[in-house]
């Protein structure tokens, strides 16, 4: 079992690259957003708690989260892996992924660091934000707000996984198939 975690800021290219490497080595994709939508959804129990915090506009709780990633992966048993998108964001979350992977008896394998400029990242989500309307990427203020959200709060698990060995930074700026390419060395070398 293959487990990735790809990493950067908004506007890197984790979603067109996370697409690329499901593809390339038949990953699952766990994206906890989309998790959280489908369990709220199917009126589960992890859903109804997530509801309960939702409702009062507050951030649903790391064990509600892991619990969700714990069902997906229990339903997914027989996956080749799986490519992590917007989890883990904290430290204690990484923290609480490790031992949820350790049921499992696996591991995650790589962190997969996109390295991108901040004004080539304003530059990629103002024009998303053309393209797909998406308020959040039509005001630069707003953009470089996350993008110091980012290096506060998520940055900082960098370290973490490099201590671990399990990080490796790739130049996000560029064509797409070379970072792509780049991503893919880092993989084969496992």
């Amino acid at each position: 079992m293959l487990n990735l975690i790809l990493f950067g800021p908004p506007g890197a290219g984790k979603g067109t690259q996370s697409e690329k490497l499901i593809g390339a080595y038949g990953l699952k994709h766990i994206s906890t957003g989309d998790l959280l939508r489908a369990e709220r959804k199917a009126g589960t129990e992890l859903g109804l708690q997530a509801d309960a915090y939702i409702s009062k506009g507050e951030l649903v709780p790391d064990e509600v989260v892991v619990g969700m990633v714990r069902n997906f992966m229990k339903e997914n048993a027989d996956a080749n892996g799986f490519i992590f998108d917007g989890f883990p964001r904290t430290t204690p979350q990484a923290e609480s992924l490790d031992g949820l992977l350790s049921e499992f008896d696996t591991k995650i394998h790589l962190v997969l660091g996109l390295e991108v400029e901040e004004d080539e990242l304003v530059k990629r989500l103002l024009l998303r934000g053309q393209s797909s309307g998406r308020v959040d990427d039509q005001d630069e203020s707003t953009i470089r707000n996350r993008f110091r959200e980012y290096q506060n709060k998520t940055l900082p698990l960098q370290s973490y996984y490099e201590k671990s060995g399990t990080y490796k930074g790739v130049q996000g700026m560029g064509e797409i198939e070379d970072i792509f390419a780049a991503l893919c060395a880092h993989v084969n070398e496992l």
